[in-house]
């Protein structure tokens, strides 16, 4: 993909973005990287930058969270690593350090979950993995930045002897200031801190009779500091340690430094990475802060951004809680040109930015606030027109240099460009420039380009309406309140509703006439006509929501009526089924009650017996004999039953268990309270409360009122403390 200009950018205002985007990194190279941002030139490179703003933004959702990246950057550390016989700072190997640590706790991050982030760990893999440089450098330099006792022998014994002195210093110190106080020599304070020495506060009067080296004296002059003389001889031993001490730490660390020359590609492909993470981090966060998606990439011509927003307007209305209206566009090679039109401050310029901001946020590895079924292809040039172009430094008119600019787009526009070009032709005579700027739109799209351009020029909407792959459209207006309804309509031209706007503005209406009549009748019937469809257009389509709503209503009363019959027509056969065996038992019921009688009567029992038996035959025969296949799939699905029973309890019982095993877990956890006589309790299984009367080694007798009860002190616990 080529370069898309530097004013395309400026138009869209994308560098305002890269702001935001800076706002929400978390070091400072990558704020760095992120305000140099521009499109990508290659698509591959894109789609995977794409890809990898995708996972991330993920991760904010799943449970898998990707690890913290932050940094110090180490370049000044890599331009020593440069220069031969140089050493870095300890400072400067803690952040190598941190560096390395990171990077390898990314590696592995992105190992484990590479199923969750593939894009991210294809960058990862790349990576050598190593310990060795973070080892080495906790070998020699401690977690406080100190370096350690233990990284050379060397090293090891000047600061064992430095300790021996120190203490000899104390010592013959400590019994100079004893010896002296005692004297009387000493002022109040009796000693002080001279150049990192202990030195003796004398009074001025006696400091000849105090034998050392004098290292200064108060501001008033009657304190002089002096070191003493049994001291000055292990100090000087000290000092020469203190010298040996800071040549070894030099050594060491050039030797340190030394090993890590050979690692110098590796560190700076480290900071590389979790700059680039970096980056990739702050366009998710910005992506998840505007509900931002990663549309379809289409490899054919064709661009339809639905419920696209604004993204800097969406973030400041969000911010005022005031609402942003989407837009719908569609582009396609059937459909290459939009001019829209309309009255001012409809929206016209906030939806022809819409449309290139968004398409460079794309092309710079963003997501982008439209619905996720959205459609995009890349362009190779964004050409843009948008606001006052008048330059003063070249002396240029807003017009000349809207024409240099034209020109410019003649020279780059083809098949792989998107043009958006903002009031079209204005600047010049309405008639010329018109016919001018009609030329112009001719040549874009005999050149197939995409574009979107706004106008109020009739010759211009007419032009859409003309040719076969070309399109008008407008800002919805409210005919009545003369209001913008912010969104745009497809198919027809907008009126500039010049007139109607004056009308409401107070503008006297003998003055409007004059104007009416100062210009074409058929150029004033135009507009009138195009007023008058947008009008019919609104009527239709609330006609339609309406009809639409209703249908929507009177589906969703067939779906409930539906299922309310069949309901009703299931209860009806079941009321069925249940009277009809009523009646069967009534006339059963009926005949036993016969033939009792008949019993009752001539107390026959063989009559009594056939007949009932014939009874018992005539209702077996009625029912249904179950097959010997059916009995014992009868008796499998009874079985199945019970075992699924089985399991459910079996659950339920380990569940049971379980909550039984924490309960005492947690019973021996929590820390038992030290029960006394008069304390209220209750048994751990119990509800009765009673209180203490007499603690004999592990036991109690608990007095609950009627009767009293020896129970283990591990089995009661505290309801009430007693009153001290």
């Amino acid at each position: 993909m080529n370069n898309i200009p530097q004013k395309s950018l400026q138009d869209l205002e994308y560098a305002t973005v890269l702001n935001h985007l800076s706002i929400r990194c978390n070091t400072e190279m990558g704020k760095t990287a992120v305000l140099e941002l521009t499109p990508y030139k290659e698509k591959e490179v894109l789609l995977t930058s794409l890809k990898r703003t995708h996972e991330y933004l993920s991760s904010f959702t799943n449970n898998n969270q990707i690890p913290n990246h932050g940094f110090e950057g180490i370049s000044k550390e890599l331009q020593l690593l440069s220069i031969e016989n140089t050493q870095i700072e300890i400072s400067g190997f803690r952040k190598i350090a941190a560096l390395s640590a990171t990077v390898n706790l990314h590696i592995k991050f992105y190992q484990k979950f590479k199923d969750y982030y593939p894009s991210l760990h294809e960058a990862a893999v790349k990576i050598e993995y190593t310990k060795a440089i973070i080892q080495e450098i906790e070998s020699v330099v401690d977690k406080f930045g100190e370096i350690k006792d233990n990284a050379s022998n060397a090293l090891l014994t000047i600061r064992r002897s430095m300790v021996g002195i120190k203490s000899k210093i104390n010592q013959s110190f400590g019994s100079a200031l004893s010896r002296y106080h005692a004297s009387g020599f000493l002022d109040d304070i009796r000693e002080s801190v001279v150049d990192n020495r202990r030195v003796l506060a004398v009074k001025a009067m006696h400091r000849r009779k105090v034998k050392g080296a004098m290292m200064g004296s108060s501001k008033t002059g009657s304190i002089v500091y002096i070191e003493p003389e049994v001291t000055l001889q292990y100090s000087r031993e000290l000092s020469e340690l203190e010298f040996e001490e800071r040549e070894e730490v030099i050594r060491i660390l050039r030797v340190l430094t030394d090993f890590l020359r050979p690692f110098k590609p590796l560190l700076i492909t480290y900071q590389e990475f979790l700059t680039e993470i970096d980056m990739i981090a702050a366009k998710a966060k910005y992506a998840d802060e505007m509900n931002a998606t990663l549309p379809e990439i289409s490899d054919n011509r064709e661009l339809f951004l639905k419920e696209a927003y604004h993204p800097l307007l969406f973030l400041t209305n969000k911010l005022k809680k005031e609402k942003t209206w989407p837009q719908s566009i569609e582009l396609h090679p059937n459909n290459r040109i939009i001019v829209i039109s309309g009255p001012n401050a409809g929206g016209k310029s906030i939806t022809l930015k819409t449309v290139g901001l968004l398409q460079l946020m794309l092309q710079s590895g963003m997501l982008i606030p439209v619905h996720p079924r959205s459609k995009v292809c890349l362009f190779h040039n964004i050409l843009t027109d948008i606001g006052d172009n008048q330059s003063i430094e070249n002396h240029l008119s807003t017009y000349s240099y809207r024409l240099k600019n034209m020109n410019y787009f003649l020279r780059k526009c083809n098949e792989k460009t998107l043009f958006l070009i903002d009031e079209f032709g204005t600047g010049s005579d309405p008639e010329l420039g018109g016919a001018l700027a009609e030329a112009f739109l001719e040549e874009f799209y005999n050149r197939n380009a995409f574009g979107i351009i706004t106008t109020h020029y009739a010759n211009l909407k007419m032009l859409a309406n003309e040719l076969p792959h070309a399109t008008n459209a407008n800002m919805m207006f409210n005919n009545r309140t003369l209001e913008p309804v912010f969104k745009l309509i497809l198919g027809d031209a907008g009126s500039s509703f010049t007139f109607e706007v004056a009308q409401k503005n107070g503008i006297p209406y003998s003055l409007i006439n004059r104007a009416k009549k100062k210009i074409e009748r058929g150029k004033v019937r135009f507009d009138a006509t195009i007023a008058k469809l947008q009008k019919e257009r609104n009527k239709m389509e609330k006609t339609s929501s309406a009809l639409k709503s209703e249908e929507e209503k009177a589906r969703e009363e067939a779906k409930r009526l539906e299922v309310l019959n069949a309901k009703t027509k299931t209860k009806l056969e079941s009321y069925q089924q249940l009277f009809d065996h009523n009646q069967r038992m009534v006339v059963l019921g009926n005949k036993i009650n016969d033939i009792s009688e008949k019993y009752f009567s001539d107390k026959k029992k063989r009559p009594l017996i056939s007949e009932f038996l014939r009874i018992v035959e005539t209702e077996n025969s009625k029912r249904k004999k179950k097959t010997a296949k059916q009995q014992k799939a009868e008796k499998e699905k009874k079985q199945e039953v019970a075992k699924e029973v089985e399991k459910k309890v079996e659950v339920i019982r380990q569940k049971k268990k379980k909550e039984k095993t924490l309960q005492k877990v947690k019973e021996q956890i929590k820390p038992r309270p030290i029960l006394k006589v008069g304390d209220r309790v209750r048994m751990n299984d119990g509800k009765a409360v009673g209180s203490i009367d007499v603690i004999e080694k592990d036991k109690a007798i608990v007095n609950y009122g009627i009767f009293t009860t020896n129970v283990k002190l591990n089995q009661l616990e505290l309801v009430e403390a007693a009153k001290s």
